[in-house]
């Protein structure tokens, strides 16, 4: 499957299942050579921009914003040709979506609070200095900015 179709898929697909493919294509991209913890750190990080809004109210807008993951930093002609972890991929997106849809204090969150991770052999981002939240496997996950909830972050303003 090359990504130019599977991104073309995504908007053609109803909401929740157009999410769920940007969700493990990102998780995939980015991710597919590390533990099942790593590619859940990942859809996590994602998950809590989605929530927050500042990227986007979807799932592909998320992933989609400009630079930000490997879906509008790759060529739309990378191809995801390995079977095995594309289903590893897909199993850990969904089970992090059943994850995050539960009410925040019983979520597992496995790398809290952070808004953005880096692979240190490919990337050395501005931000890299930022609060570091956890390393799995080649990532380092990042607290560059608090990202909370719309309706939260209304909430604390007003108190």
């Amino acid at each position: 499957m090359k990504l130019e179709w599977i991104m073309w898929l995504a908007s053609v697909l109803p909401a929740p299942a157009a999410d769920s493919l940007c969700l493990s294509t990102t998780v995939y991209l980015e991710a597919r050579d590390q533990s099942a913890r790593g590619q859940a750190a990942v859809a996590e990080v994602a998950l809590r921009r989605q929530e927050s809004g500042l990227w986007g109210e979807s799932m592909c807008e998320v992933v989609t914003a400009r630079k930000q993951f490997a879906p509008t930093i790759l060529s739309p002609n990378t191809r995801l040709a390995n079977s095995s972890a594309w289903a590893q991929a897909v199993s850990v997106a969904l089970e992090s979506e059943r994850n995050w849809a539960l009410p925040p204090h019983k979520r597992r969150e496995i790398v809290p609070g952070a808004s953005h991770f880096m692979a240190h052999a490919i990337a050395a981002p501005s931000w890299r200095n930022a609060y570091q939240v956890a390393t799995i496997g080649d990532h380092t996950f990042l607290r560059v900015q608090s990202l909370r909830p719309p309706a939260q972050a209304a909430a604390s303003d007003r108190g």
